[in-house]
């Protein structure tokens, strides 16, 4: 008496609980799909969708029912199109075939994601959340076609996408977990946590290439500086500087044995040339 009773009360909770069908929309099909599924099964309807082998007519009544339940969640434009459809099977395949299309169709739109995940790569200034969204919203794709897109996969493109800085991690995971069992949420979040510590080291590595940047440029204005130092310093020369006039005082003059000039500048030396020069004339024999 006691079970029977229970489970009596069981029913009844059961049949209180409102069990709320989600809208259908242009990107939730699998949801929907798998919420409607569980829903007609719990409330005993689902064999007008899927009946069994051998089973007699469905009963109207439940037809009906299914029909309703299914038409509330329709966008109306799609209710307008399948409500000539009598029995809650033709609805059911007319909005499976709506939104996941033919067969054919439907493997060159897994085909298309195949390719588009191929070739999916990170960009060097990409953050992980951006990339692990592109590759969450593949997945999503891959699921609205009715294909799971398992985490092994995910999480060794995610791994194989990321960007030469983040070799360090990526090896650290692959030696010391096992990929083929890890969840692609818990890949992102060590590949994220490892993102943050390069961010934290980023000022660190700036601050010292300012400064070695600020060390060249004082050589480089040293170098200039005495570069136009000895620009100067040789023009001085050419025009003769005073330290060159104070040397000048020391030398003596091979000419005429002077102190305080040299011999090209000699006067005295000049003239005795000159004299000798002009004896020399004088002398010069007289031809008979």
């Amino acid at each position: 008496m006691t079970n029977e009773k229970e489970g009596s009360s069981m029913s009844k909770v059961q049949e209180n609980i409102a069990l709320k069908c989600v809208q259908l929309t242009d990107s939730n099909y699998t949801t929907w799909a798998v919420l409607m599924e569980t829903i007609l099964k719990a409330y005993g309807l689902w064999e007008t969708i899927n009946p069994k082998e051998g089973s007699s007519a469905t009963d109207e009544k439940k037809m009906h029912t299914t029909k309703a339940m299914i038409f509330q969640t329709l966008p109306q434009d799609i209710l307008m199109q399948v409500a000539q459809y009598e029995t809650a099977k033709e609805v059911w395949n007319s909005v499976k075939v709506r939104y996941l299309g033919a067969d054919l169709v439907q493997k060159a739109r897994l085909q298309t994601l195949r390719s588009e995940l191929e070739t999916l790569k990170m960009k060097e200034n990409e953050s992980v959340k951006d990339f692990s969204g592109k590759l969450g919203s593949i997945k999503a794709k891959f699921a609205s076609l009715g294909t799971t897109l398992e985490d092994k996969i995910i999480v060794r493109k995610l791994l194989n996408s990321v960007p030469k800085k983040f070799l360090p991690i990526v090896a650290t995971i692959e030696q010391y977990s096992e990929i083929d069992t890890m969840p692609f949420e818990e890949a992102v979040g060590r590949i994220t946590a490892f993102e943050e510590r390069i961010k934290d080291a980023e000022p660190e590595e700036n601050d010292l290439s300012k400064l070695l940047i600020a060390s060249s440029n004082k050589i480089g204005n040293w170098h200039n500086g005495r570069r136009r130092g000895d620009q100067g310093h040789g023009k001085g020369r050419g025009k003769g500087t005073v330290h060159e006039d104070q040397d000048k005082k020391k030398y003596r003059c091979f000419g005429c044995g002077e102190i305080g000039h040299i011999a090209k500048e000699c006067t005295k030396w000049k003239d005795k040339e000159q004299e000798a020069f002009l004896i020399s004339e004088d002398e010069e024999p007289i031809l008979l």
